[in-house]
């Protein structure tokens, strides 16, 4: 690997599972800067908008939302206080000695995450299973990865992508099922693009209910109705049987179980399933086609498979087709499943779902147990399946588990069924969060407070998609007193040793993260994924690692089953013969439409670190419900429009957007939008609406699909107010605004950014109530955005009961606050847009208090930021792609260079592609002129 400059530092970026290196650059107190590695072979120096924006979330403005020393409170009625780690993990091991004690150590439940270290998640899972004797401790990743996980286990043997990134490269079929690539791994997508086009007949079927950005661009788009996925490759399977298109000599040598998939498959064939899954039977065929002919075929695969009620089925169906085909362990084939986290790989090598051990063990297994009793010197490890994310939280509602310590993860905002979810998280007798942030959704239910140290400032490992093992490597020391999530973990261990196994040698004498990682790859020895060859200097000199790699090799495993023998009992895979079923909750006349979940380009999860980065706001600016336009039509509804979305768990408030890429019947809300962002007197983020059922083997909730409801909110007074802020203030007074949630029905707060600049950051407020709230709480919403003082324009209407607030400086527009009726606010939309594009006010002074006041005429708002690195909005991209010549490619071409989109991350190529081939498709001016003449 090359050489890096002094104040330079190589470390794995810290948002999916693609596991792209980083060069962090900085001078030891602050991260500078933060670019793709060249040498990483995850990214080769690629990174997405995310990750290019990383040094961003370092700045002392970001930094201001972290936790930055312990704090405890001894009652539910009293705020938490700053206290020493002694007295704070002193604390904590008198009340869990004493509850497990008392109540057993079932009573004590732990919820992690799939962004600690592999290091941090050992300990966990060491501490819950090993030292206290629970296996009540699940990770966020049950939300989104164990029906991968045991879609793996019930067909392959363990659970194990058998599969490599090089694969994109050798494949002539892709086959993306449930995944939005483009943006929810977009630097894979980058690879698949590159493929693409250096082979042009590689096939793209992808298959969606939306039409997406992935979709957009491939060759074949099955846009089934969601949840149909199984039907749909059961009808696959029925084609290659009826066309002889199985491998019928793999089948008879490597597998088992294929009679009774066959005879359930002869009952799906295109025509049913067709009916089913609401696409074209000549569609199913040419899938089938395709993916059995057409060469070596790559399956890609993420949440909208996992995320259902009957996701181990989904997934193994999948794989299915593979083994029928003998389209698995060669170059460029097999099924892959792609990982939402940096690291949910690594917490499932060290066993830490609550329904397996370290190493693929099984704790149903006793010679397993014996061995992990063994190799981690305990008398007891349980053989009860432990709790489940959603079990979890039932089990503290109930008050079956009284203690539960929550690491690194937002459950207040990212469980399902967010009013179930806050009652259980208020009925527990303690509450632990050990957390870098302090401003999250489930902060406020902590009754201590745990700070930690969180990206650039770690020490350890992760492992990607493709079992790739990286080293994660601090830049700077952590802020105030906040802590490794290992070290807190070890020393809150060997207090609770003291009380429940006195005199004993500790199990946690951790000095650093590699004797960590050193007892982690000794208890791998021996297994499937054995890493007993992987040194910590042969990543600090080799550089990242797949596995397995046991003492007797050299250098990791690219692909796995290439001799066709499979960890199972026989030596053989098993087909998994599933039924369809349809998701657990069905539209109907109450609740018509089909809510599905999904992710935006630019924003991770319940957006803790991306949440403090204005720019990211540019592509996707506030949170809106996307339905197909006929729908909202004959609902009366426009583009913009406030709408009250109900679901048998509650409701939210949100605005609507018309999206054709939607069919009728359905409609789609980002996930990543918790109460920081949508809240309001009886919603607490999207996940209000989602559904707590799960998959019966996987025990994955299905967050991917609810039946709601969607009217006309019945709120007429509205609001809307923004203001330019320095970058270094957003957090805070986003975080102020928390408390304007009570008292209000609907109140959104969304960061707004298209650069540096400061007019061009700032923060939008949207808000709606069934009539004009206390005037005590406009007052404190006036105060917070600096409208109070006396250079403020006001103009009142007392009798419509409407209000404008105006803070103008050096003839710019620095804030407003408008309200009253809908029409009071329509001229906030274009008030917003031109203090964002930092004109003076000199010409619209007349217009600033004018009710309903249109735009100036030649005013055209920039509006959707197509490119976040270089300030590049969507008009300006179609404005300039449709002013260039040639085809496609050569407006795309003429555009990079005249606006560099599209040069950096490479984040918005997807969408000016589709815009490129749009304006190829439409005859030109001139062509008019000329059919014209």
């Amino acid at each position: 690997m090359a050489a890096l400059a002094q104040n330079e530092t190589r470390s794995t970026c810290c948002y999916c599972g693609v596991g792209c290196g980083v060069i962090i650059e900085g001078d030891g107190q602050q991260v500078t800067g933060v670019r793709g590695d060249p040498d990483h072979p995850a990214n080769f120096g690629r990174l997405c908008s995310k990750g290019s924006t990383l040094a961003l979330t370092m700045q002392p403005g970001a930094m201001s939302a972290r936790a930055l020393y312990p704090e405890m409170r001894m009652s539910r009625d009293q705020p938490r206080q700053r206290a020493s780690w002694d007295a704070t993990l002193d604390h904590l091991a008198r009340i869990f000695a004493d509850t497990i004690e008392k109540h057993g150590p079932d009573s004590v439940g732990f919820y992690v995450s799939g962004q600690l270290l592999t290091e941090d998640y050992y300990v966990f899972n060491k501490l819950a299973k090993g030292l206290i004797g629970t296996n009540n401790i699940d990770t966020n990743s049950r939300l989104c990865m164990s029906s991968a996980v045991t879609g793996y286990q019930a067909t392959l043997g363990v659970d194990a992508p058998p599969c490599s990134y090089e694969d994109i490269d050798q494949a002539q079929c892709l086959f993306i099922a449930g995944s939005n690539t483009a943006w929810a791994h977009p630097v894979l997508f980058r690879r698949i693009e590159a493929a693409r086009e250096r082979n042009p007949n590689l096939k793209m079927i992808v298959v969606d209910p939306r039409r997406t950005e992935t979709a957009r661009a491939a060759d074949l788009h099955l846009s089934i109705l969601p949840g149909t996925d199984v039907a749909l490759f059961h009808a696959m399977l029925h084609v290659m049987l009826w066309e002889a298109w199985i491998d019928r000599d793999y089948i008879a040598a490597h597998t088992e179980g294929f009679d009774l998939l066959r005879t359930l498959a002869r009952e799906y064939s295109p025509q049913a399933a067709a009916e089913i899954c609401g696409i074209k039977a000549d569609d199913i065929i040419t899938a089938a086609r395709w993916f059995a002919t057409a060469g070596p075929t790559l399956s890609l695969y993420c949440q909208g498979l996992n995320q259902s009620t009957s996701g181990t089925a989904k997934n193994a169906s999948l794989i299915n087709l593979h083994l029928a085909t003998g389209q698995i362990g060669k170059p460029g084939a097999g099924p892959f499943s792609l990982t939402g986290q940096p690291n949910a790989m690594g917490g499932r090598e060290v066993g830490g779902l609550a329904t397996t051990l370290a190493a693929h063990r099984d704790f149903a297994n006793p010679e397993h147990r014996a061995e992990m009793m063994r190799l981690w010197g305990v008398d007891r490890i349980s053989s009860e399946r432990g709790k489940t994310a959603v079990e979890m939280f039932d089990a503290v509602k109930r008050g079956d588990i009284k203690l539960l310590w929550i690491a690194c993860t937002n459950p207040a905002q990212s469980m399902p069924d967010l009013a179930n979810i806050r009652t259980a998280l208020e009925a527990a007798e303690m509450v632990v969060l050990q957390e870098a942030y302090a401003n999250t959704e489930t902060a406020e239910f902590a009754d201590v407070l745990l700070p930690a140290t969180s990206w650039g400032e770690k020490e350890g490992t992760v492992t990607n998609s493709e079992r790739r093992i990286s080293r994660v490597r601090a830049a700077l020391p952590g802020p105030g007193e906040a802590r490794h999530d290992w070290q807190s973990v070890c020393e809150f261990a060997r207090r609770l040793e003291q009380r429940l196994r006195p005199a004993r040698e500790s199990l946690f004498n951790f000095e650093t993260a590699e004797a960590v990682w050193n007892e982690h790859r000794a208890v791998t020895a021996g297994r499937d994924l054995d890493i007993s060859g992987m040194s910590w200097a042969m990543l600090e000199s080799a550089g990242p690692q797949q596995w397995p790699l046991p003492a007797d090799a050299t250098s990791g495993q690219a692909r796995l089953y290439a001799d066709g023998r499979f960890p199972t009992a026989s030596g053989k895979a098993k087909f998994l013969a599933a039924p369809y079923k349809p998701v657990a909750e069905k539209a109907d006349a109450r609740h018509p439409i089909r809510l599905t979940t999904g992710r935006l380009r630019d924003q991770w999860h319940a957006l803790s670190r991306t949440g403090t980065v204005a720019r990211l706001f540019g592509h996707a600016p506030e949170p809106a419900l996307a339905m197909n336009p006929g729908d909202l039509a004959r609902r009366g509804l426009a583009d913009g429009d406030l709408v009250s979305v109900q679901s048998k768990r509650g409701a939210l408030h949100i605005r609507v957007e018309a999206d054709d890429s939607i069919r009728s019947g359905q409609a789609s809300l980002p996930m990543h939008w918790g109460a920081r962002y949508l809240g309001g007197q009886h919603s607490f983020g999207v996940n209000t609406l989602t559904t707590p059922a799960f998959d019966s083997l996987s025990r994955q909730p299905e967050l991917k699909h609810a039946a709601v409801r969607v009217d006309a909110a019945a709120l007429p007074w509205r609001l809307v107010a923004f203001v330019a802020l320095p970058p270094g203030e957003l957090v805070a007074l986003h975080d102020a605004l928390r408390a304007l949630q009570v008292g209000i029905a609907w109140l959104s707060a969304v960061p707004m950014g298209r650069g540096t600049d400061r007019r061009d950051t700032g923060l939008l407020v949207r808000a709606a109530h069934a009539g004009a709230p206390a005037a005590e709480w406009v007052d404190r919403l006036d105060r917070l955005l600096d409208l109070a003082g006396a250079d403020v324009i006001r103009y009142d209407d007392t009798r419509r009961g409407s209000a404008r607030r105006l803070r103008i400086a050096d003839n710019h527009l620095i804030a407003a606050r408008l309200s009253g009726g809908v029409d009071a606010v329509v001229s906030a939309e274009w008030l917003r847009d031109w203090m964002l594009s930092g004109r003076d006010v000199t010409t619209i002074r007349r217009l600033l208090l004018a009710p309903g006041a249109a735009a100036p005429a030649g005013f055209v708002p920039a509006g959707r930021m197509l490119c976040n690195c270089f300030g590049v909005s969507e008009e300006a991209v179609r404005a300039s792609l449709a002013a260039a010549m040639g085809d496609a490619g050569q407006r795309l071409a003429a555009t990079q260079a005249t606006l560099k989109c599209g040069t950096h991350c490479g984040s918005c190529l997807p969408e000016m592609r589709g815009m490129a081939k749009s304006c190829e498709a439409a005859p030109s001016a001139s062509t008019q002129l000329v059919e014209a003449a």
